[in-house]
């Protein structure tokens, strides 16, 4: 007898149906399982088979083929569990195939029958939901992360047996019910502005970053400061919206990482210098998502920013400039949204006290050179601003009164926000960095003074194309942040002197 199940899966951060065909035969006791199924698919039969026994049913001695269609996509983890064993009892005879036939399963089983939490619950129901399908059952721990897509009935079970029991006896088990479409960002969790006293020249630079969703790096020495303001920078940033919230929570969810049934607030990923280019940007033989795309919609910090490997920074020129990643193996493409706002720490040489009031720089100019040459001009050239911060002498800081509260900064972050999203509204993004060359030359209106000013410092300096467009992003940004329609010359002046500022240059 066959049975077909409807379930699910994962492709890149984008569900997908697959068909759990089950046909019991007669011949010699085996279970074999094709469709291009991973290890721990594989290992599902004896999951399943320890599961339906301990449920109280007895395990068919007979020959158990499992289809999982379609048969050329791989397959991969433990979410099989629960159609495989749904499509077993059915095909026997234990449950009415009628009745599941409406339902999609996914779900690892345990041993004793419990149902555990599984991966890419949230994309896996927009993609089931796309493919017409109404009804999906799923692990408890799911079912909050999975009831933020309307239009399909998320049921969540905390076991085998629930299940059984939900078909067998018809009770009365209601839908989860949906999120609100409220998203609620906590600011308390980062540490306040207010605390960082001093260092008004880099806060700036900060809000002016926050503002337009710019890069930016902070050189400067040891102690000064920078991975304190790095931290504190989240507390400033506009707060997500449901859409933003959404895609972001599907990515977290492919990757294992969600702790909660949606991501609230702005991703703040925080890696270490030894991690591998695979890690930083994404991959495997099967890909899952890197750091670049779990800062998606937030901040990815890279504190010792030259201490990191030459190969993993490189990795980092396409998704700064595409917002995403591609990865192409034999098995397909995969595509990783990428939409991070970077933030890197780095000092100005391998002591880290050069140019320092307090203390005085050891290193040769050989090893200066060395040191900043970890950092290729390709990647410098593609963050926005880079900004000085200077250390304040310890014996001052008890006189310093306190910084300005992160809050009062965000109001004007916010409102510069509110007059990009305005401006771009019949466009498919947010902020002033996401503009591309056409939309610079229709939004970006300088003076005549600010123009002139701009090439002068281009042909000065040596700015790229990519250089120049930067600095009228910035421009524009403190623009916004004045309330100003057309870009001056102050504004341009400051974007300038933050893309050549003393730090990681000659």
């Amino acid at each position: 007898m066959l049975s077909v199940i409807k379930s699910g899966g994962v492709w890149g951060i984008d569900g997908y149906l697959v068909d759990v065909e089950v046909n019991i035969s007669q011949g010699l006791p085996q279970f074999i399982t094709v469709g291009l199924p991973d290890t721990a698919v594989k290992e599902s039969r004896e999951r399943v088979k320890s599961a339906i026994v301990n449920s109280g049913f007895s395990f068919p001695l007979r020959k158990i083929t499992v289809n999982l269609a379609p048969a050329d996509i791989p397959k991969q983890g433990t979410l099989y569990d629960l159609p495989v064993a749904v499509g077993i009892l059915s095909c026997s005879g234990m449950i009415p195939y009628e009745r599941v036939k409406d339902f999609a399963f996914v779900g690892e089983l345990a041993l004793d029958g419990s149902l555990r939490r599984i991966k890419g619950a949230l994309p896996i129901a927009y993609g089931l939901k796309e493919k017409g399908i109404k009804n999906l059952i799923i692990p408890q721990e799911n079912s909050g992360e999975a009831s933020l897509v309307n239009g399909i009935n998320i049921y969540g079970f905390t076991s085998l047996k629930e299940i059984i029991d939900f078909f067998l006896e018809d009770t009365d088990k209601k839908p989860a019910e949906k999120n609100p479409d409220t998203v609620f960002n906590d600011y308390s969790i980062y540490p306040d502005f207010s605390e960082i006293k001093g260092q008004y020249s880099v806060k700036r630079a900060l809000e002016i970053a926050a503002a337009g969703f710019h890069n930016i790096m902070m050189v400067g020495s040891p102690g000064s400061g920078k991975s304190m303001m790095a931290k504190a920078f989240p507390s400033i940033l506009p707060p997500m919206s449901l859409e933003e919230a959404i895609e972001t929570t599907k990515i977290h969810s492919v990757a294992g990482i969600l702790k909660e049934e949606i991501v609230k607030n702005r991703p703040f990923r925080n890696p270490h210098h030894t991690l591998s280019d695979v890690a930083l940007i994404g991959g495997g033989s099967i890909p899952k998502p890197g750091e670049v795309s779990l800062a998606h919609n937030g901040v990815l910090f890279l504190d010792e920013f030259p201490e990191f490997k030459r190969s993993a920074l490189e990795v980092l020129r396409q998704p700064i400039e595409d917002r995403k990643v591609v990865i192409s193996r034999a098995t397909g493409r995969y595509v990783f949204p990428a939409k991070f706002q970077l933030v890197a720490a780095a000092n100005p040489c391998p002591c880290g006290y050069k140019n320092d009031n307090l203390k005085e720089c050891r290193c040769s100019p050989v090893e200066i050179k060395r040191y900043r040459g970890k950092l290729s001009g390709p990647i410098l050239d593609r963050i926005d601003m880079v900004c000085y911060v200077s250390s304040v002498p310890p014996e001052e800081l008890s006189k310093m009164s306190e910084g300005e509260k992160s809050e009062s900064i965000r109001e004007r972050v916010l409102k510069a926000y509110e007059i990009q999203k305005k401006r771009f509204k019949e466009y498919p993004i947010n902020f002033n960095s996401e503009m591309t060359p056409s939309l610079i030359e229709k939004f970006v209106e300088l003076e005549a003074s600010a123009e002139n000013a701009l090439n002068v410092a281009a042909k000065k300096y040596g700015f790229t194309a990519r250089g120049y467009h930067r600095i009228l992003k910035v421009s524009k940004t403190i623009a916004d942040l004045e309330g100003s329609d057309k870009v001056s010359l102050k504004h341009v002046v400051e974007a300038i002197n933050l893309r050549i500022t003393e730090g990681m240059g000659s």
